[in-house]
């Protein structure tokens, strides 16, 4: 049974898919781009509305779509 952290949908920033909660939150925040999520990654929980598990698959979702530094 899927709930809400195994739904994904893609949203204003490309080539990620968040559950829709996490879209909503992001965009509350003002965060639309890339460069906005990179910029506040390590510190998600910080976000109303954003727990440990929303952050994790956020942050899970941004390296799979990251290139490898190296």
């Amino acid at each position: 049974m899927l709930n809400h952290h195994d739904e994904r949908w893609e949203g204003p920033i490309r080539g990620l898919r968040l559950p829709l909660t996490a879209w909503r939150r992001l965009q509350e925040d003002g965060v639309s781009t890339i460069d906005q999520l990179r910029a506040i990654v390590n510190k998600l929980e910080t976000v109303p509305g954003i727990g440990p598990k929303t952050a994790q698959v956020i942050r899970a979702e941004l390296a799979r779509t990251s290139p490898a530094e190296g």
